[in-house]
């Protein structure tokens, strides 16, 4: 009888187990004894693993014992912290941390010199350790939502980074450091708080996408006139209410653009002087001859 029973409570709980809820990949792993190599995966380019969207208040201890991971995803869990063993996998190259509740990150990220992408977006960062410059190999780094003000002066050291995107922060002015990465191609420093854009932004010759839209911009700088490798310059949601009469040397630029999506001049909501709404609205051409007659007849 009792042997009958204890079989009766094993399938109850059997039948119970399957119809719970579904234990995340990397728990279950560990629960039926498996490796935690087992939950990697190994493609042509990198080895990965993927831990997005498991619940996770903190990082699993076997973590930091596979030195063979290149590319890490942590993305959308609840992560308030990144230990210093992070420094332990110095072969990544791709290390997604976005979308959790990271306060800071640890000055051990420096140790991780292979790394060329970085997704720290939609967190709750204040401040960017210095030591993150210590990547050299860094390309894409993106650090958009957080509460960041400012960058440290180290960054003039990322010289590899091509793709920087700041948006949604709080800088009342470009970091000075920015102007040092030459290299750089796109730039997003849309939803900040920026008043004015250094005329030091010449010195970026291989931009092409620069956005800074929602701001309280007041003017563009003649200097940005300089950058003939501009394709995209969105300025819409600004205080702009004039246009530098050399704007027309950005001969890439190939329209007025009205989809955030379409290279091209975006110049949208701001307060423009006249006659400038009405050229604007003539297309990139007319507004373009227009400031080249405006500039000779001065």
């Amino acid at each position: 009888m009792g042997t009958e029973h204890s079989k009766n409570e094993e399938r109850r709980t059997m039948v119970f187990l399957r119809k719970g809820p579904k234990l995340p990949a990397w728990e279950d792993a560990l629960l039926a004894g498996r490796e935690p190599k087992s939950l990697l995966k190994r493609g042509l380019r990198y080895v990965s693993l993927s831990l997005i969207m498991k619940g996770m208040t903190s990082t699993p201890d076997f973590l930091w014992g596979l030195h063979e991971v290149q590319k890490l995803n942590l993305s959308r869990n609840q992560l308030v912290v990144i230990p210093p063993s992070l420094g332990k996998l110095d072969r990544l190259v791709v290390l997604n941390l976005g979308g959790n509740c990271l306060k800071c990150l640890p000055k051990e990220i420096g140790l991780l010199r292979n790394l060329k992408v970085l997704f720290v977006n939609m967190n709750c960062l204040k401040e960017v350790p210095a030591e993150l410059s210590l990547c050299r190999k860094l390309e894409v780094l993106s650090l958009s939502h957080n509460c960041i003000s400012q960058l440290p002066l180290s960054f003039t050291d990322l010289t590899s980074l091509r793709k920087l995107n700041l948006s949604n922060n709080r800088f009342v002015q470009i970091p000075l450091c920015i102007f040092a990465l030459r290299n750089l191609d796109f730039l997003h420093l849309g939803s900040n708080k920026l008043e004015n854009i250094a005329e030091s932004i010449q010195y970026l010759v291989n931009l092409q996408i620069f956005i800074v839209e929602n701001n309280n911009i007041r003017s563009l700088p003649r200097s940005l006139c300089y950058i003939s490798t501009l394709e995209l310059l969105n300025a819409d949601y600004n205080a702009i209410q004039t246009l530098p009469d050399d704007l027309y040397l950005l001969r890439r630029l190939r329209r007025i653009a009205w989809n955030p999506m379409d290279k091209g001049l975006h110049i949208a909501h701001n307060p423009l002087s006249r006659p400038l709404p009405e050229v604007v609205e003539g297309g990139l051409d007319v507004l373009f001859n227009y400031l080249r007659d405006k500039k000779e007849h001065n």
